[in-house]
């Protein structure tokens, strides 16, 4: 009954995931109007989907982050109910998020639940130094270099077109919009795939493929249904953009997810999407500083409130 609550408790984690996160990738292209909402989520969900499907054959290193080894003992980090409070406390602190339309990290409320929950297993005997070079350091560092980075890129191609009197090709801004699109969303479900995964792998049952195949699918039903107000958030009230702004803040993110993935270093593609869009308007003289603050609240949230429900959760599933 345990792992039958394990298996469902990461379907709802995968489901929410796809609901927050999905529609990052590609927020740019409705945002600058390049395309429809619907067309930008199902070009969302095909390539997040492809990414998933990619990180069956190649994403097992990544898979060994989330077991909660090196943090406490293999005994606690590999029983049901760690995975389970683990998986509750992160689901519901993104489906959380997704309700009032704040774009968070999922894997900062793993971090989170997993912090929590090994607490109130271990105390204080928890290994804090691994939780901080090897989790929180790469995300507040990647966080912060985006928002430099594609402002710089912006003023470089602007300065190029005035200086050279280059005129866009909008039909080629366009395509390596899509492509830049495409590589966001499939390096994030090659990430954040196998990072779920992990989660259910103690159940005997499931292979690296299977359990990864099907948190894919519960992803893409979650993208499908529940991104609305993600959208619009992402999409139109963090800045207004144009389409090299938004071709721009793509390019800067999907550079520092690919080098993360390549580095194994694990980073947030929603803070590092957000703070790229963010970027662009800085320089376009149209960035939400109140939006920007509410999702930077958010984000400071995310960590201690899912570590107070993973450790609650976990504390109630050991009673």
């Amino acid at each position: 009954m345990l792992l039958i609550s394990l298996f469902i408790a990461t379907l709802f984690l995968a489901y929410a995931n796809g609901a927050n996160d999905n529609f990052k990738g590609v927020a740019t292209l409705f945002g600058s109007r390049t395309t429809s909402y619907q067309t930008a989520i199902l070009w969302a969900t095909f390539t997040t989907f492809a990414g998933s499907l990619t990180a069956t054959y190649l994403g097992r290193t990544i898979v060994t982050q989330f077991t909660g080894k090196g943090i406490l003992p293999d005994a606690i980090a590999n029983a049901p109910e760690f995975h389970l409070a683990v998986a509750i406390a992160s689901g519901l602190t993104v489906l959380i998020a997704t309700i009032f339309g704040f774009p968070i990290s999922t894997y900062q409320s793993i971090i989170g639940a997993l912090f929590g929950a090994a607490l109130v297993a271990h105390g204080l005997k928890v290994n804090f130094a691994i939780l901080g070079v090897n989790f929180i350091l790469p995300i507040f560092l990647s966080s912060i270099i985006a928002i430099p980075l594609s402002a710089g890129i912006y003023i470089l191609i602007d300065y190029i077109r005035n200086r050279f009197n280059w005129q866009t090709n909008q039909i080629i801004i366009n395509v390596l919009h899509y492509i830049s699109s495409g590589i966001f969303s499939f390096t994030r479900g090659f990430n954040d795939t196998a990072k779920l995964a992990s989660l259910i792998l103690i159940i005997d049952y499931f292979s690296v493929a299977g359990a990864m195949i099907t948190i894919a699918m519960a992803m893409g039903l979650g993208g499908l249904l529940n991104s609305q107000k993600i959208a619009e958030i992402m999409s139109t009230k963090i800045t207004s953009i144009n389409r090299t702004q938004g071709l721009c803040a793509n390019i800067i993110t999907s550079i520092l997810v690919i080098i993360a993935s390549i580095s194994n270093l694990p980073i947030s593609t929603t803070q590092v999407s957000v703070c790229s869009i963010f970027g662009v308007g800085i320089i376009g003289g149209k960035a939400n500083n109140l939006i920007f603050a509410q999702i930077l609240l958010a984000w400071i949230l995310t960590l201690p409130v899912a570590t107070i429900i993973g450790g609650i959760t976990f504390r109630l599933l050991q009673g």
